[in-house]
């Protein structure tokens, strides 16, 4: 079944943010009410929640800090007036000086969908004190998008829970990265020949050949130059290509004439990966660009899919100091795209 999207509605002093999951109510509101399950999705792409105490009953609360991709920390409170299992949630959700306009009140409903018992319609509605209030927090704190990348993470997390465990073989490598440049000139940068030569590979090598077509089906064929003069060669086939908020590629190792082959120093290396990269409007304090990068072996034996599981924190090590060289190229005046 395709995906839902969500749909947000505003008016002066309400913003509602409706969404049709495909679990069942009860499986949807232990998402809600389970520390544990909602640090898995809880808050926009990015972010972490971490719960200091959580007391999910009238007159309890819910004590939490989210932490931005950034490094930047909220602290948060939500203080429940109704609880109404599988129902309905009535709560206020303060900041951390809990004074206006960070204060406000939420209902989230929970409906079974066209009499379904394996869709859950969620309804969160947001009443804010006044129309400045709601502006504040929407242009603060990108409540708004937020909350749209938010019902995404817990669409993603209740089919992965009502579906068959996934594997720790088939766990994905996953990285997030901010940068502070829109997102149009994120995308540009790793999808323009011109860009990629000048930020792509760790720090000492550099781009000395490229070609790229971006299409699907189309190649990145590159030929990258170690520090002490060793080249290796790669290439990405663009498989789905959505400007400027995803793009999937299969990556490989290569040779000059663009063929695949095996990692040229690890022959256990699955032979193909599926990378996915998402964009997104960075939904807190200082705006910018939030990236989501996620690797998965393709085609890979398990004795593949075990060494690529083992090697996350290598591949964490590599792809930081790739990601800190696109970092410095966006942010030098007249370098950027």
């Amino acid at each position: 079944m395709a995906p839902t999207a969500s749909i947000v509605t505003t008016s002066d002093r309400e913003i509602v943010l409706s969404r049709v999951f495909d679990a069942p109510r009860a499986l949807v509101w232990r998402a809600y009410t389970d520390p544990e399950r909602l640090a898995h999705w809880w808050g926009p792409r990015g972010f972490t929640t971490r719960t200091q105490r959580m007391d999910v009953k009238p007159g309890g609360d819910w004590r939490f800090v989210m932490v931005g991709p950034d490094g930047r920390e909220y602290q948060n409170r939500v203080a429940y007036l109704e609880v109404a299992e599988p129902e309905r949630l009535r709560y206020r959700h303060g900041g951390e000086m809990e004074t206006e306009p960070v204060n406000f009140e939420v209902v989230v409903t929970f409906d079974p969908e066209g009499g379904s018992a394996d869709r859950t319609r969620v309804t969160m509605r947001s009443i804010f004190p006044s129309r400045q209030a709601l502006e504040f927090v929407a242009r603060q704190y990108g409540a708004i998008e937020g909350g749209r990348q938010t019902f995404e993470r817990l669409a993603e997390y209740v089919l992965e829970s009502a579906g068959a465990e996934t594997g720790a073989l088939d766990r994905p490598f996953v990285i997030t990265r901010v940068f502070r440049a829109p997102r149009e000139r994120v995308w540009d940068a790793w999808t323009q020949r011109e860009h990629l030569m000048r930020w792509m590979g760790p720090k000492g090598t550099t781009i000395a050949q490229a070609s790229l077509e971006l299409r699907p089906g189309g190649l990145f064929h590159y030929g990258m130059r170690s520090p002490d003069g060793t080249m290796l060669w790669g290439r990405w086939e663009f498989r789905q290509i959505v400007r400027p908020e995803r793009l999937v590629v299969v990556v490989a190792f290569s040779d000059e004439q663009a063929g695949v082959t095996r990692h040229p120093f690890v022959p256990g290396w699955p032979l193909e990966t599926e990378s996915t990269m998402t964009l997104d409007e960075h939904a807190g304090i200082g705006g910018g660009t939030t990236m989501v990068l996620s690797w998965r072996p393709l085609g890979a034996t398990d004795d593949e899919r075990r060494l690529f599981a083992a090697s996350h924190a290598g591949m964490e090590q590599g792809w930081g100091g790739t990601l800190e060289q696109l970092s410095g190229y966006l942010g030098t005046p007249g370098a950027g795209p």
